[in-house]
């Protein structure tokens, strides 16, 4: 049986907090930056900042701890903590021995500098290299888009898809897929569940893998961090000069026009634009449409002619007919229970189903049929009514008094999994094989 591997998708503040202090301070040194962290802070935490961005001193904590209800304690210690973590603010003693806090200096000018205006240009505009004869609309901007990324998402799911070796690579080492000696990459677990997430979420999992593998790849991480979170505040539809880009950052341009999240006509070209994946990016913003209808007798209707979407929805029902812009498939227990085994949760597929549920459902209450999600979930507690534990048998004793001999050694080892007497059979997990099969050496060397 495979191990269930349950994916975690950090948003950013528990991506930045992990990162090395010095890091993060550099980080500071970049007003798109301090804006994108300021911009997904919780709103209490917004407007403890703002109360002291134009502080020069030290504030007491006592004083701050009055900006709130007795009864909103809570909520006050979680800003703390977010604050504190991210390091948006230091303690700091004041006379008379009590403690107090004041905004990072680094953090304060330039989030002042965002928000106020002022400090260097963040992006060359394209303006300066004359009218694009090659200019992209939005529209046609969004379709470069989707396809980009749809190109790796069906390279996940086994569709002839040709990407780069670098991506083929980085899907490995996120555990999105796996490869054999000379096989073509298969999709694991984590890689089921990767694919039922939402856009957004699947695009920021898929940067926090790449920025993993940043400085092994000898990039900057600061530098390319902080090109992202320009990229999140650029315009959509206008063009940007590459000029006075690092030779580090133009590498990283070229991925993200891979991904989807820049296009770029050619890969000399010293203009960029954009796309919509890029400036969502920080902010989550979830751009799929409904296309699933869902009726109690487990029938299933996709409105769709994407071969990625149909091949999502495959991942747990069995399909029955396809017509031209629609699929026809059923809820079984047998493809709930396969999907199950790949690692997808009953509660990844409930939400797949709900997220890109058909306009028409969205004025029902609820809009799955309660029949439905009731029996996903019971088809998965159906099978995890067994747990597996991989172990060794241990069979075919001469006699009843070896049987105990080796059963009671691997009792006091701890990894006896199960016996069965009468049979003379038992089971140890593979951690304890090697010890117990020492012993049993050891002791047919003394008959």
């Amino acid at each position: 049986m495979k191990l269930r591997v349950q994916l975690q998708c950090k948003n950013l503040h528990e991506y930045l907090r992990e990162l090395n202090p010095e890091i993060l301070d550099r980080l500071y040194n970049h007003p798109a930056t301090c804006l994108a962290v300021y911009r997904e802070l919780p709103s209490l935490a917004k407007n403890y900042v703002m109360r002291m961005l134009f502080l020069d001193q030290p504030l007491p904590q006592a004083a701050v701890a009055l900006w709130v209800q007795k009864n909103s304690q809570r909520d006050h210690d979680d800003c703390v903590t977010v604050l504190t973590g991210l390091r948006l603010w230091h303690s700091q003693h004041l006379q008379g021995g009590l403690q107090g806090y004041i905004l990072n200096p680094v953090f304060k000018d330039n989030l002042g500098t965002a928000l106020l205006g002022g400090g260097a240009q963040w992006a060359d505009e394209g303006s300066s290299l004359g009218p694009d004869r090659h200019a992209r609309d939005i529209e046609s901007l969004d379709r470069y888009a989707m396809e980009r990324w749809e190109v790796i998402l069906q390279f996940m799911v086994g569709s002839p898809s040709a990407v780069s070796q670098d991506l083929a690579q980085l899907l490995i080492q996120a555990g999105l897929m796996r490869s054999e000696a000379g096989e073509a990459p298969y999709i694991t677990s984590a890689g089921f569940q990767f694919l039922l997430l939402d856009t957004a979420s699947q695009l920021w999992y898929f940067t926090l893998q790449y920025l993993k593998t940043a400085q092994s790849r000898g990039m900057d991480l600061v530098e390319i961090l902080s090109f992202l979170f320009q990229l999140s505040f650029s315009t959509l539809g206008r063009d940007y000069s590459v000029e006075g880009m690092s030779e580090s950052l133009l590498t990283f341009l070229q991925h993200l026009r891979e991904f989807g999240l820049v296009f770029q006509r050619k890969r000399k070209s010293r203009r960029y634009y954009p796309t919509r994946l890029a400036i969502t990016l920080a902010a989550g913003v979830t751009t799929n449409g409904g296309f699933i209808v869902v009726e109690t007798n487990y029938r299933l209707y996709a409105y769709t002619d994407s071969e990625l979407q149909i091949a999502l929805v495959a991942l747990f029902s069995e399909m029955l007919y396809r017509f031209p812009n629609v699929v026809v498939a059923q809820l079984t227990r047998e493809s709930v229970q396969q999907a199950i085994a790949n690692g997808i949760t009953a509660q990844q597929i409930i939400h797949f189903l709900r997220t890109r549920a058909h306009p028409v459902l969205l004025t029902q209450t609820p809009v799955l049929p309660p029949t439905i999600t009731d029996q996903i979930r019971l088809w998965e507690l159906e099978r995890d009514r067994l747990q597996f534990t991989e172990g060794v048998l241990y069979n075919q004793f001469l006699s009843q008094a070896d049987f105990e001999v080796l059963r009671d050694r691997a009792q006091g080892l701890g990894c006896l999994v199960w016996q069965d007497v009468a049979h003379r059979v038992m089971v140890v997990t593979s951690q304890g094989h090697s010890e117990v099969k020492r012993f049993w050496k050891r002791q047919r060397s003394h008959i």
